[in-house]
């Protein structure tokens, strides 16, 4: 099974299951540390034995190790468990990182350096289109460090930054400064840092340091779904709109993304047609009018792009007899378009 290497076989924790005595072939007993158990039970020891897994030492009389053979894992070394401040930062390090961002201001306490996060970064042998998470934004170094290693490795890896909305302290300089959440402090550190990074950079000609901030917020439709028990007159004024009133056509597209699986971070730009507005999501992935009062000469406009997608507002036509003719006029001049209505 080729080249190999010996890892303990005991834990911190375990059952009365996991304590038992193993025998060395040179005939010495051996039992788990003090405080520790066995890794497997008994039986599965036996097996691992069997099939050549454990190491007992040169001579055989060496507390029993697990094998863990390279060609089993993946490609690459285990990282070490400690990592010290002189290769990766440190608090300190990472907050001075923050102030010359923010011309000398500390708006964030211990953000991590962007050191560490490169670390992590590079120890997963992150690719051109790798997605990196996290889950806790704070200042944002997650993404500073991401677009460095696009600028210096001449990568396109993206990121996904989740943050609470969390108020800063009314004391705190960062409130001071006009920041009312974390997240405000998030973004605008991805903005000085991406117009950094370009400075810094000037050769990496396509890198991509834009962002998109998406918020979780309630559907965008009215709950028109009621018993006729459960409805007063006055409600029935609320239902004549199944949309909601205060929403935006950015806030239907990007429903409309989310349902048809879209990728958010798409390019998308709006256009003037027919005098409706028109969303396009990367040229002809999807294209999107939520106007009202849409007619046929709308409609074969934008079927003669060929899109892959095409979604209207239910309630958008100027007639019935346009809203049934859509289907045949993509029929004729898009046949492959999937049609949807909101």
């Amino acid at each position: 099974r080729g080249l190999w290497t010996s890892v303990v076989l005991s834990a911190k924790s375990g059952t009365e299951k996991l304590l038992y005595d193993i025998t060395t072939p040179s005939g010495r007993i051996c039992c788990p540390p003090d405080g520790r158990y066995w890794s497997v039970n008994k039986g599965r020891f036996e097996d691992l034995v069997a099939d050549k897994r454990i190491w007992f030492g040169k001579n055989g009389d060496g507390v029993p190790r697990l094998k863990t053979f390279l060609s089993e894992v993946q490609d690459g070394l285990r990282p070490n468990s400690i990592w010290f401040h002189k290769d990766v930062g440190h608090n300190q390090e990472g907050r001075q990182e923050v102030k010359r961002l923010f011309d000398d201001k500390g708006v964030f306490e211990s953000p991590k350096p962007v050191r560490l996060i490169a670390q992590m970064l590079r120890i997963t042998n992150m690719k051109e289109d790798d997605i990196v998470l996290d889950f806790f934004a704070g200042s944002a170094s997650t993404a500073h460090a991401v677009m460095n290693f696009n600028a210096t490795d001449s990568l396109a890896a993206k990121y996904i930054l989740v943050q609470l909305p969390e108020p800063c302290p009314e004391k705190s300089q960062a409130f001071k400064e006009g920041f009312l959440n974390i997240a405000d402090v998030s973004k605008e550190r991805i903005r000085r840092a991406g117009k950094k990074i370009k400075e810094a950079y000037p050769e990496a000609t396509g890198l991509d340091t834009g962002f998109r901030v998406l918020k979780v917020d309630s559907s965008n439709m009215n709950d028109v779904h009621y018993t006729p028990d459960a409805v007063s007159k006055g409600d029935l004024f609320n239902q004549v709109e199944h949309i909601k009133t205060d929403r935006s056509g950015e806030d239907l597209l990007f429903q409309v993304m989310l349902d048809w699986g879209v990728d958010l971070s798409l390019p998308i730009r709006k256009e003037m047609i027919e005098c409706k507005t028109a969303y396009f999501v990367n040229d002809d992935d999807l294209i999107a009018c939520f106007d009202k009062d849409i007619d046929e000469a709308l409609i074969k406009t934008l079927a003669a792009k060929e899109p892959l997608r095409v979604v209207f507002r239910d309630d958008g036509f100027v007639s019935d007899s346009v809203k049934i003719n859509v289907e045949q006029i993509f029929k004729q001049l898009a046949p492959a378009t999937d049609i949807k209505a909101i």
